[in-house]
């Protein structure tokens, strides 16, 4: 581990490290507020330039993202230890020219059939990640006998 670790076993992972987690994951979700509600939405997504970019049609999710401050997730696992990173910023969309060409050179295709001609872009203003070690299923068994 290479963070601040607290006495809980939970490590702040640096910002380096959370960008490197950001740039491996495939799938993450954007948290964002929808009538008044909380509401996640999974995307897959692409670092560039020290924002996050997503592809999108122009349903709920780009009008409820759209110049409105969102956090983005992504958290995975392996037989040691679980992470979640969490980047919060402002979506927009890219408009000008220059942009929507650039973003159409990403290696940004859509999972899901359908048209996704909207590019939004996060942001951040703060990028924070956690992680901490798993319990295995066989130490668990026997802390509890």
């Amino acid at each position: 581990m290479n963070g601040t670790e607290n006495p809980d076993g939970i490590e702040n992972v640096s910002t380096s490290e959370c960008w490197r987690l950001l740039r491996e994951a495939t799938l993450g979700r954007v948290a964002v507020v929808r009538d008044g509600q909380p509401d996640i939405f999974p995307v897959n997504h692409i670092v560039d330039r020290g924002t996050v970019v997503y592809r999108t049609g122009p349903g709920a999710l780009f009008a409820s993202t759209l110049h409105q401050d969102v956090a983005f997730e992504v958290d995975g696992f392996d037989e040691e230890a679980a992470w979640s990173v969490v980047l919060h910023g402002r979506a927009t969309e890219s408009s000008q020219i220059t942009d929507l060409i650039d973003s159409f050179t990403l290696p940004l295709a859509p999972w899901q059939p359908g048209d996704k001609p909207r590019f939004v872009r996060i942001e951040p203003s703060e990028v924070s990640g956690r992680r901490f070690q798993r319990i295995r299923h066989d130490e668990l068994a026997q802390a509890s006998s």
